[in-house]
């Protein structure tokens, strides 16, 4: 598994969804939740405000429908747990399902111009989603944008369970 930047401990370097929590997904949903979690070890900008430790280790559950994120210290050690709602992303969810969904049949079937139209709608959903989680975790996570839309990409996987 690559190595975030380890010239900052203000980073993820392990995360881990929550085996329970997940549900069966197609084989694309599943090769994106791996590309997500892939591409945020490998570049993103995690910090606990208050806290000098890091770099961190994520894990997610869904709990009563709310995400349960669990951080701990590189080496294990507990550190904080946020439940966060997840109210604020239903209507994204939704949304975002669905476009995935006409995205998932278009690579298939559809011309270039047609899976690109579908795919802006889908960026702008994803963007949509990034933007409420950063402001959602303000207080508790300092995050960045990128980092932000690889974790919503890792809370819609955690819908498809039901």
């Amino acid at each position: 598994m690559p190595q975030a930047d380890q010239t900052t401990k203000q980073c993820l370097v392990g995360v881990t969804l929550d085996p329970s929590s997940l549900g069966g997904g197609s084989a694309d949903q599943e090769h994106e939740r791996a590309v997500a979690i892939y591409d945020l070890i490998e570049r993103n900008h995690f910090a606990l405000p208050g806290h000098e430790g890091g770099p961190y280790l994520a894990h997610l559950a869904m709990i009563e429908r709310r995400l349960v994120f669990e951080i701990r210290e590189a080496d294990g050690e507990p550190v904080i747990t946020h439940h966060l709602s997840l109210t604020p992303f239903r209507r994204i969810v939704k949304d975002y399902a669905m476009v995935c969904e006409s995205y998932y049949a278009a690579i298939r079937t559809s011309t270039p111009s047609q899976i690109e139209a579908i795919d802006m709608g889908r960026r702008g959903l994803h963007d949509e989603a990034a933007g409420i989680l950063v402001e959602r975790l303000a207080s508790k996570v300092e995050i960045d944008f990128d980092t932000a839309r690889r974790l919503f990409t890792l809370i819609y996987a955690l819908h498809w369970k039901g």
